[in-house]
């Protein structure tokens, strides 16, 4: 589809009473700006323009980073002066050069619209021979928004917004107006400069280009969406929780529908980019994040966040907390695990309770099974690291690492003094402090000497 998508993202949202854009506020982890995007580039927009304005270089941010190897391009285009919706398509319009093609006008706060729905509303102009298209709903509950009248031919007379509706009007037109338009690219260029500021805010609004097509005797029609939840926008914070539980149940029921067990659907969030195979049980209190990828007849939770982790198979991830780390088939963690950034447990480990692992490698069938500390460390397959074990690998200014050689023991409350090697199938005994190499098969044991004092307890009783 050769369209222009052009998503208004300028705006202050004052009512979110927030320091940072509106359409950088997450549903389900994910910035409201990049739901939509997102929804352009999978309709088969060919290009998609974002009007940027308060918080810009935040908004940029967003962008910049998420679609910096994007086949569809995305730019970037600031209104400076933030003076309407109709002059900020304007603005977009005059940084770009788009005149021709179908040409989308979306709202950044829109996050559950659906690539089908975009595609469809596209086409409803490079199709339906229409100069223009209103994107309509009909919600459970019409007020507050602008009512559509159209004539027997389905195209509209007039919006009439809610404090002008009679009360005749308000019952009888059910058919609203979602805030977002299509247009021929033609068309729009050639008539976007006849919008006028003449009203109690001086500002150029969108929707005049209704009236300005018709009077120009083109024809402006509606495409309207089955789902009325594709037409809300955020525009306060209850709203966005609102919002979120409604991506939630979307999420969580395609995931569903594809074999993955929820055991209670409303207490676990998914991100819309996360992978979760078939028989995969999902516990409640569960949040995948980014990009997470989870394999086939997994445990997940409860009491679990995992930010773009992938997960092989047959994993039992339990109470635990993991961020740009993967787990192969068959790992456990949990439950009060944390896997730091660059952790990497091979086939059938394990991080168990009150376990953190930083940037380490952990061997295949390795154990790291509770009260442990792993830090820049690379172990090998067959380790096991007792109670209270800590890497040390940090001297205040420099991080230094730790090697475990195949099937080494750790005793219980060892400290490993980086730069250090412990070397295959070496031992090291409890309660030591190891600051030297170990050679394979050694056993390494640093203890002070332990005294006895017979008596000592009956005297020091007598003299209290």
């Amino acid at each position: 589809m050769d369209a222009t998508a052009i998503i208004l993202a300028a705006g202050e949202g004052t009512r979110m009473k927030s320091k940072h854009a509106k359409v950088s506020h997450a549903i389900l982890g994910k910035p409201m700006i990049n739901w939509v995007v997102d929804a352009t580039i999978a309709a088969g927009c060919a290009r998609v323009v974002v009007v940027v304005g308060s918080h810009a270089d935040e908004v940029r941010a967003l962008l910049d980073g998420a679609y910096a190897d994007s086949p569809v391009p995305v730019e970037t285009v600031e209104q400076r002066e933030r003076l309407g919706t109709g002059h900020a398509v304007k603005v977009a319009l005059e940084a770009t050069g788009i005149s021709a093609g179908p040409v989308v006008v979306l709202n950044g706060d829109l996050p559950l619209i659906q690539p089908a729905t975009i595609e469809r509303f596209a086409a409803s102009v490079a199709e339906g021979g229409a100069a223009g298209s209103v994107l309509t709903m009909t919600p459970p509950n019409p007020y507050g928004y602008g009512r559509i009248q159209l004539d027997a031919e389905g195209s509209i007379v007039r919006i009439i917004e809610q404090k002008d509706c009679t009360p005749e009007q308000a019952a009888g037109l059910l058919e609203c107006n979602a805030g977002c338009y299509a247009f021929d690219g033609a068309q729009l260029a050639a008539h976007i400069g006849q919008i006028r500021s003449e009203n109690a805010q001086n500002e150029y609004y969108l929707p005049d280009m209704v009236e300005i097509l018709k009077a120009a005797g083109e024809r402006v029609g509606i495409y309207h969406c089955d789902d009325f939840r594709d037409g809300l926008g955020v525009n306060s914070r209850s709203q966005l929780a609102e919002l979120t539980a409604i991506a939630r149940d979307r999420v969580n029921g395609r995931l569903m529908a594809e074999g993955v067990t929820f055991i209670d659907p409303a207490q676990a969030w998914i991100s819309p980019d996360a992978v979760i195979g078939r028989d995969t049980v999902v516990w409640p209190q569960t949040h995948l994040i980014g990009r997470t990828s989870v394999g086939e007849d997994c445990q997940l939770g409860p009491n679990t966040r995992l930010t773009n982790v992938r997960a092989g198979n047959g994993c039992v991830i339990d109470e635990t907390v993991a961020v740009d780390a993967v787990l192969e088939d068959e790992v456990t963690c949990g439950p009060r695990a944390y896997l730091r950034p660059g952790t990497h447990m091979l086939r059938a480990s394990k991080a168990g309770t009150h376990v953190e692992i930083k940037k380490s490698t952990i061997g295949e069938g390795s154990k790291v099974p509770h009260l442990s500390y792993i830090g820049d460390t690379t172990m090998g397959a067959g380790v096991n690291v007792g109670a209270g074990s800590i890497t040390c690998n940090y001297d205040g200014a420099r991080k230094f690492p730790t090697e475990i050689g195949d099937g080494a023991f750790i005793g219980s409350d060892t400290m490993m003094v980086a730069p250090v090697r412990i070397g295959t199938g070496a031992l090291v005994g409890a309660s030591s402090c190891i600051t030297k190499d170990v050679p394979d098969g050694a056993l390494a044991l640093e203890r002070s000497e332990q005294r006895i004092i017979e008596g000592y307890a009956d005297v020091r009783r007598a003299k209290q």
